[in-house]
């Protein structure tokens, strides 16, 4: 990647703390951090050490006190709560460590759920779902219930929910940690690939060292302070 080629993710001077009664808890201080697109980074640290808070909010779930986030070309930290709704719908995938299926939807339900909130048709929905179902290996399972399938394949379905509006940016919170070695495996395998063959940045919760050994670049994060490695 050309050096001149400007980052997805650009943080600055983030803090981010939690009140409990007339105490403010400091969760993050001062953090400054640059993501490159097509980049596959791994946050990890301690219990408490503020990894979740980052992630949700690099995503727009939950919002900074302090400094900014720059994602693309837009400061999500200036949007209100209606705008940062729909940036969120149209640049973040979802990837949750339980999944988060609706267990009365198939597959194919399930995935298609994103695209209820967009102007597709009913034909260009079954198209998208179709076609990202097939890039996780699960075009034949697209009837199934989430009873009716493994923890590696629900966790493949909410991956192909997360990539159905073809966001730039997928947020994963400890996706392996509900799983065996062998399909922790297989999904860190899935989203590797959809860093190198469609371009998407990953930003990965874990505490699993075998997992972060996956990413690109791996960010440590220690009494709400970030260190690379």
């Amino acid at each position: 990647m050309a050096e001149s080629t400007p980052p997805i993710v650009r943080i600055r001077n983030l803090s981010k703390g939690y009140r409990r009664g007339t105490q403010v808890i400091p969760v993050l201080t001062g953090i400054n951090v640059d993501i490159a697109q097509g980049e596959f980074v791994a946050l990890m640290g301690p219990s408490g050490s503020g990894k979740s808070t980052l992630l949700n909010l690099i995503a727009g779930i939950d919002t900074a006190d302090e400094g900014s986030i720059t994602i693309g070309e837009v400061e999500i930290t200036h949007l209100s709560e209606g705008e940062l709704a729909r940036w969120r719908a149209g640049n973040v995938g979802f990837i949750f460590q339980f999944y988060n299926l609706i267990p009365v939807l198939t597959a194919f339900e399930n995935v298609e759920l994103p695209l209820l909130l967009t102007p597709l048709k009913r034909r260009e929905r079954r198209e998208h779902v179709e076609a990202v179902l097939s890039v996780v290996g699960l075009a034949d399972r697209m009837d199934h219930y989430p009873s009716q399938l493994s923890g590696g394949q629900q966790q493949r379905v909410a991956i192909a929910r997360a990539i159905v509006t073809d966001p730039e940016i997928l947020v994963a919170d400890e996706p392996t940690g509900d799983l065996d070695r062998a399909s922790a495996e297989e999904i860190l395998q899935l989203m590797d690939r959809l860093v190198h063959e469609f371009g998407k940045t990953v930003i990965m919760v874990t505490h699993d060292p075998r997992a972060a050994e996956k990413a690109h670049l791996i960010r440590h994060l220690e009494k709400g302070e970030l260190s690379v490695s």
